[in-house]
């Protein structure tokens, strides 16, 4: 069987690792844009794995987490092929913005076409040229500009074959999420390829814990698919992830400024002061609080508010206090030791 990898009119053969830059479109200086793509294809067949990143242009800790795990030495022992994609959205990191020139969200515009929109042919060239070829794949995000989530795991956790990856990867919080028409997992879903989504972070900055959870996650999901060898020897390992049965977004019940109370990760029961919203002279003031027991898994980090912004993202779990156990100890810690190999920077481990 012919196990040789082509994208973009490469050819990576077993046991070959290349960069491809994949022509997109053409700016009106007569620029090109090319989407970067590195390849690494093993000598030894196994399953085929993508990792992408950027495809929100302003979320940028995916870029960080495949540059590391590029340099992850253990990669010259792998099984299958790697494709990964630190830019999908180049239009969007170029801009600091989210969105792509047309303003259109390319999480929105799956599965394309190749005559249609911006979005729509940026997003058939993805389908066609990574996620075709692929078995498995995991796709990197942060939360909004403003917004911080907490690392968690997006995933159809019905799927038991996606589930064990899910719980693989090492995340402190699984949520069993629903596909939205338009996004890459749901066009994956449909080509039958199992994908994990990584929420964690922030637009437009860089979050140490967030990123080596992400680069250590990945090379857990590749442990357990036997792409890269298990380990040898047992090491201590933080708590095993919980599933939220739900989670839901405590909006500003007015506008005006706001102080928060409740931190990233922290347990909250039900009527817990989350924070308060006050108009700029002090007023009038308003408590908001919690109406469920839960974690906080996403957080606004901006203190101007109008009424219904989105303040606190809470999820709901049967024993809150182990999942505020696994965040715990996630986020506290030597959550992730050291390994030769496994990372470029020792001194972040």
């Amino acid at each position: 069987m012919d196990r040789s990898i082509r994208i973009g009119g490469a050819e990576i053969k077993p046991g070959e690792r290349r960069s491809i830059c994949l022509p997109v479109a053409t700016l009106y200086t007569h620029t090109p844009v090319e989407m970067p793509v590195h390849v690494i294809n093993g000598r030894h067949p196994g399953p085929r794995l993508f990792v992408t990143a950027a495809i929100h242009g302003d979320e940028l800790n995916g870029i960080e987490i495949i540059r590391r795990l590029l340099r992850v030495r253990l990669l010259s022992r792998l099984r299958g092929s790697l494709i990964a994609v630190p830019i999908i959205n180049v239009f969007g990191v170029l801009n600091h913005s989210r969105y792509l020139p047309d303003r259109r969200d390319l999480n929105r515009s799956f599965p394309g076409t190749e005559r249609g929109s911006l979005a729509a042919r940026v997003a058939d060239l993805v389908l066609q040229e990574i996620v075709g070829p692929c078995s498995h794949g995991i796709d990197l995000h942060t939360g909004a500009l403003h917004r911080s989530n907490l690392p968690q795991i997006r995933a159809n956790l019905d799927d038991p074959a996606t589930e064990a990856l899910a719980r693989a990867f090492g995340a402190p919080v699984l949520l069993n999420s629903d596909l939205r028409d338009g996004s890459l997992r749901a066009a994956a879903a449909e080509r039958g390829i199992p994908m994990l989504l990584y929420e964690a972070g922030e637009a437009l900055r860089f979050d140490e814990i967030s990123i080596r959870g992400g680069v250590a996650g990945i090379v857990n999901v590749m442990r357990t698919l036997e792409m890269l060898p298990a380990l040898r020897t047992r090491r201590q390992r933080h708590k095993e992830p919980v599933v939220a049965r739900s989670s839901f977004w405590v909006r500003a019940p007015k506008g005006g400024i706001v102080r928060t109370h409740a931190k990233l990760g922290a347990r909250v029961d039900k009527s817990s002061l989350l924070g308060t919203v006050a108009d700029p002279f002090g007023d009038e003031e308003e408590q908001i609080v919690s109406p469920y027991s839960g974690i906080v898994i996403g957080r606004s980090s901006l203190p101007l508010v109008n009424e219904g912004d989105a303040l606190f993202h809470i999820a709901r779990f049967q024993r809150p206090g182990e999942a505020a156990r696994a965040v715990e100890s996630y986020t506290e810690g030597d959550v992730f030791p050291a390994e030769p190999g496994i990372h470029e920077e020792p001194e972040i481990l």
